[in-house]
């Protein structure tokens, strides 16, 4: 008999009326909830336990969402979905580069969050893969954001290492186009295969010893990416 893991969420939200609408809207959804209202509450709750998601409001009473977020990175790879009233560009940006994987801005629906909720804990391509790719001329330690390229190290952000983790995690095959923009932005609709394509010439300029002619981020027209060895 095959027993279906249950979710882990923490959800980090000080206001209490959200708090418990959100908590009561994911544990029926079936996942087990825990709660935390500041970010010190966040981080303990973080460092004693392993999460499949962290929602995140950047508004907390002690400390700024963003420092939660630097500090949830060193001990835990968990996708980070903040949810905040801050709709500027920067601040997006911001908490992107610092390690979340999606941003929601406030007031949201509950069927978007769900949904986004659903692909932020849907297993990866290679699930169980490890923390590192290694090739022939090119490693990649995801944790820490480092590639080293022909001897020549390389960091990267957090979009630009997402990028790559996705197509590590295949294995050398095509990840579409779609799969990759919802993988690296979320389900928001913010982004398109545009920012795809310039978020990979970005990260050629780095590991590429000519971005122009790539031996390793591959484009199958038409179809999508695929990271050769």
């Amino acid at each position: 008999m095959t027993t279906t893991k249950i979710a882990k969420v923490l959800l980090v939200e000080d206001e209490e009326q959200l708090l418990r609408v959100l908590g009561s809207t994911l544990a029926a959804a079936g996942y087990a909830t825990t709660l935390a209202k500041t970010g010190a509450e966040a981080i303990a709750c973080i460092a004693n336990e392993t999460f499949d998601v962290i929602l995140l409001d950047l508004g907390l009473p002690d400390l700024d969402g963003k420092d939660v977020i630097t500090q949830a990175r060193a001990t835990t790879r968990a996708p980070i979905l903040v949810l905040s009233a801050r709709a500027s560009e920067n601040e997006k940006i911001a908490a992107l580069d610092r390690g979340a994987n999606d941003y929601v801005a406030k007031p949201f629906g509950v069927g978007e969050l769900l949904a986004r909720v659903r692909v932020a804990v849907r297993p990866p391509f290679g699930a169980g893969a490890p923390g590192n790719y290694s090739s022939k001329n090119i490693e990649i330690d995801f944790r820490s954001r480092i590639a080293v390229v022909e001897g020549a190290t390389k960091r990267l952000t957090a979009r630009e290492t997402e990028l790559l983790r996705a197509l590590a995690d295949a294995n050398g095959d095509i990840v579409s186009h779609e799969e990759l923009v919802t993988r690296i932005w979320g389900v928001s609709g913010d982004a398109d295969v545009m920012h795809l394509r310039v978020l990979a010439w970005q990260v050629r300029r780095k590991i590429e010893p000519d971005a122009a002619a790539p031996r390793y981020l591959i484009s199958e027209q038409g179809l999508g990416y695929r990271l050769s060895a």
